[in-house]
């Protein structure tokens, strides 16, 4: 994982907003993640192709749903933090009826809870379409890139910063969309570092006339730190390249490939975690997340397949994964029959050491 900045070169860059909202840039703490070995097995077995399309993700565990909010009628895109002490999970919260959305904070002591929800946190920024937070914490200081626009073109990836997720300063945006091209729209940003360097991953999509048909895409900082200038690295993922996804010319297309983050492995390979849309089924059962695998950030991916069944009526889409200790845990959104199809969290476990990674005959 890539080193902390020192006090100096963070306060350097961010001093005034910083001290103006009482955040403190003096408390520079990381939290490390353990790594473990794959098995020695899929070190050597096959190529990249196979071994990608041979894996299987078996969850043995899987709580749905992880809680109820207050006041609204959805919970979508969430992402979940520990900040040393307390898990926080910044997401959506509203409505899917209006499309209406606040920035959702809740926090607890472990990931299943219990779940406190707090005010929805008010951002300094301007649009109509303002949700689904990517949020990383390093250093002591949370970082949050948020889209603006999501339904229509333009839009902006912003920069949020908080020493305690609570109260934000928004800095400069990060990523700005590009009028008539394949960008000119772009939406649900996420942080990772790969290799030691940070990247944001994100959808963006050329104009439409129907829906949107994004693609994701990847930008990595120029700085070796949260607040770039970000170098766009092109896309990353078509629509061609997830066989389990509608085509751009379906005659009843729902959407295009969203929510995407990216995780390292333990190997050295990269996971890239999204959501796609089945090209069979009716509406409201055809979202999936998905997995697939690159030997390199900027790939080419192999999909492994949609990873997570409804198991009943229904559907489950943009989520983060954590890795840590040998066990992948999957942080999702789902609507099904038992929540009257209103979207909710679930969380599901699988061990990655024993061999949950298997090959498919």
């Amino acid at each position: 994982m890539a080193h902390c900045h020192g006090t100096a070169e963070i306060r350097s860059i961010v001093q005034q907003p910083f001290m103006s909202a009482g955040i403190r840039v003096n408390e520079l703490r990381m939290i490390r993640f353990g790594r473990h070995r794959w098995p020695d097995a899929w070190a050597d077995a096959g190529s990249h192709r196979e071994r990608a399309q041979g894996m299987k993700f078996n969850f043995e565990t899987n709580v749905f749903p992880l809680f109820h909010p207050q006041s609204v009628d959805d919970l979508k895109d969430p992402c979940p933090v520990f900040d040393g002490t307390l898990w926080h999970v910044f997401g959506s919260s509203g409505t899917v009826a209006t499309e209406s959305w606040k920035i959702l904070h809740a926090t607890a002591p472990d990931l299943y809870g219990p779940w406190t929800e707090h005010e929805a946190l008010d951002l300094a920024v301007t649009g109509s379409g303002i949700a689904a937070p990517g949020v990383i914490h390093e250093c002591g200081v949370f970082h949050m890139f948020i889209q603006t626009e999501f339904m229509k073109s333009g839009g902006r990836c912003e920069h949020a910063v908080s020493n305690d997720g609570f109260h934000w300063v928004v800095l400069n945006p990060a990523i700005l969309s590009l009028p008539d091209t394949d960008e000119d729209g772009i939406y649900d940003p996420h942080p990772a570092i790969i290799g030691g360097k940070r990247y944001i991953v994100y959808s963006g999509m050329p104009k439409f006339t129907r829906v949107p048909q994004p693609d994701v895409y990847l930008a990595r900082s120029q700085s070796d730190s949260w607040f770039g200038p970000w170098k766009r690295l092109g896309k990353i993922l078509d629509h061609l390249d997830v066989p389990h996804h509608n085509v751009r010319e379906h005659p009843d297309y729902e959407w295009g490939i969203e929510g995407a983050q990216l995780v390292e492995l333990p190997d050295g390979r990269v996971l890239l975690n999204a959501t796609c849309f089945l090209p069979e089924g009716p509406r409201g059962s055809r979202q999936r997340v998905f997995f697939a695998i690159a030997d390199d950030v900027q790939g080419p991916y192999v999909s492994v397949g949609p990873v997570l069944d409804p198991g009943e009526p229904g559907e489950n889409g943009h989520s983060t994964v954590m890795i840590e200790g040998g066990k992948l845990t999957l942080f999702y959104q789902s609507r099904r029959e038992a929540t009257n199809h209103r979207w909710r969290f679930g969380l599901a476990r699988c061990d990655l050491d024993q061999q949950v990674l298997s090959r498919v005959g």
